[in-house]
């Protein structure tokens, strides 16, 4: 007992000898006992909480390590006028050469080995649950708040809400994770030094392929047949009413089960290859249009200004058509102003009950405002200030009605409009569909033609059917119901 307490006490003497070893020491000791149990903790039952997840992994963690890293060097670099002599060669020698005294040796040994299970054990846990917090979705969506802010709300708000951010912004393996830390390191220092975009750009450009992220849960070989939507639509007069759009959507399939592609994923089928050539950044103008079909033929569309618009481009891009053509914003969706007041009266967050509703709502929200904070003072004063002057009746005896109006409007601003990263209504283009974008008419408008005079056509029923437009309590759902 006495030679491990004399081999401790030098070891100890050594470290005390060496400034950069003794600062070490003390960093470790320190964070130690806190970093274990934090790291424990996280592994059995989960940190919650994004921001003491990153005290854990992007600050003590790195601070244990620095502490490790100055015990070594000043053990070995940056001694004293003393020397550690139980750290020479020669004095390990000797106790080799010597079978008297290896059995002191075996001590220094145990010793040595303890504390390297220790970090060990540390490293691992550091590495392991590190590793995940930085793929998970508070450290994407959280950890940058202001920046990240707007995806990560319409991301909460998006049918992938339950599909981690990494399974479509990082693929599998060492070569995609290691491209993103970089990514993220060039993220990090534009947040750090204030020189990111506002908005952030739409990472189309940046994204891994379609066929390795959409089509590991869609197929669209095996999309078969229609699919019956109904958009609900309320209306700006006084009783707010509710009209629905029936459409008979053209799924189609891309192959594989089926005589031949068709319908909207006709697209995407292997025997029909589509490369256009893009005007500009966001893939919204499209003078060129190349088809190669299974057989071989080669069919190019192109618009009449298709060459003066080309030359006149700051960037093109030739790009084969995939899922993200169309599907530019599968989770990342704000909505339109009009749609997203439609959806908080059809959940009955906004009262349909009252007045106007949709159409004072859609006044208050289209006003200019510069922060959410000021959004919400803003619909609130202009809701109450509109019922007091036009129907007084409904601030003195449904106030409570009102105010879960006001809550409504004051939610469908926030989650779509975003002031601090200038994110308005509209911001982004949304190519599926033509309802609020171009979408389909940025081929499908009849202007691309191809030397035969074959042009893409515009005709409704290519991709639907149309059976109700904007009805109230339309007939064909009754049919349809069996009522």
């Amino acid at each position: 007992m006495k030679r491990l307490t004399d081999l401790i006490s030098a070891f100890a003497k050594g470290i005390a000898h060496s400034k950069v070893s003794l600062m070490g020491a003390m960093i470790v000791t320190v964070i130690c006992p806190f970093l274990l149990g934090s790291l424990i903790y996280d592994a059995i039952w989960h940190i919650d909480n994004t921001y003491f997840s990153a005290v854990i992994y992007m600050v003590l963690g790195p601070i244990f390590i620095t502490g490790l890293v100055m015990v070594f060097l000043g053990l070995f670099f940056f001694k004293g006028k003393e020397e550690v002599r139980l750290f020479t060669l020669e004095y390990l020698q000797g106790y080799f050469s010597d079978p008297a005294k290896f059995s002191r040796l075996r001590k220094l040994v145990f010793f040595a080995v303890f504390l390297t299970c220790v970090n060990l054990f540390i490293f691992g846990l550091l590495g392991y649950s590190g590793y995940h917090y930085m793929e998970s979705v508070g450290f994407c969506g959280q950890f940058c708040h202001t920046v990240m802010d707007p995806e990560f709300t319409a991301y909460q708000n998006s049918p992938h809400s339950r599909v981690p951010c990494v399974e479509c912004h990082i693929g599998p393996g060492a070569g995609w994770f290691v491209k993103s830390k970089i990514s993220g390191a060039r993220q990090l220092f534009a947040v750090t030094l204030d020189t990111y975009p506002r908005p952030i750009e739409t990472p189309v450009h940046g994204l891994r392929p379609a066929r390795d992220t959409c089509e590991e849960c869609h197929r669209p070989e095996t999309f078969h047949g229609e699919k019956l939507v109904v958009r609900d639509k309320f209306l700006s007069d006084e009783q707010n009413t509710h009209v629905q759009t029936v459409l008979l959507m053209k799924i189609g399939s891309a192959g594989d089960r089926a005589i031949s592609p068709h319908g909207i994923h006709w697209h995407v089928a292997p025997q029909n290859q589509i490369v256009y050539r893009a005007a500009d950044r966001e893939r919204s103008v499209i003078p060129e249009i190349t088809l190669t079909q299974a057989d071989g033929r080669q069919t190019v569309f192109r618009t009449e200004d298709a060459e003066e618009t080309l030359a006149e481009a700051e960037q093109t891009e030739i790009r084969e058509m995939d899922c993200i053509d169309c599907h530019n914003r599968p989770t990342h969706v704000y909505l339109p102003p009009g749609r997203a007041l439609d959806n908080k009266i059809l959940s009955g967050e906004i009262p349909r009950s009252i007045p106007f509703i949709k159409k004072t709502a859609m006044a208050a929200v289209r006003k200019e405002y510069a922060s959410h904070d000021e959004a919400r003072i803003g619909i609130a004063s202009y809701l109450n200030d509109w019922y007091l002057q036009n129907d007084p009746e409904i601030v003195r005896l449904q106030q409570p009605l009102l105010e879960k109006a006001i809550a409504g409007v004051q939610a469908a601003y926030t989650e779509n409009v975003f002031p601090e990263m200038n994110i308005g209504w509209n911001t982004y283009s949304n190519h599926l569909g033509h309802q609020d974008d171009l979408g389909c008419f940025r081929c499908h408008d009849e202007m691309h033609e191809s030397e035969a005079g074959n042009t893409i056509r515009m005709d409704c029923d290519t991709c639907h059917v149309i059976l109700a437009e904007d009805e109230k309590d339309p007939a064909i759902l009754d049919t349809l119901r069996g009522e």
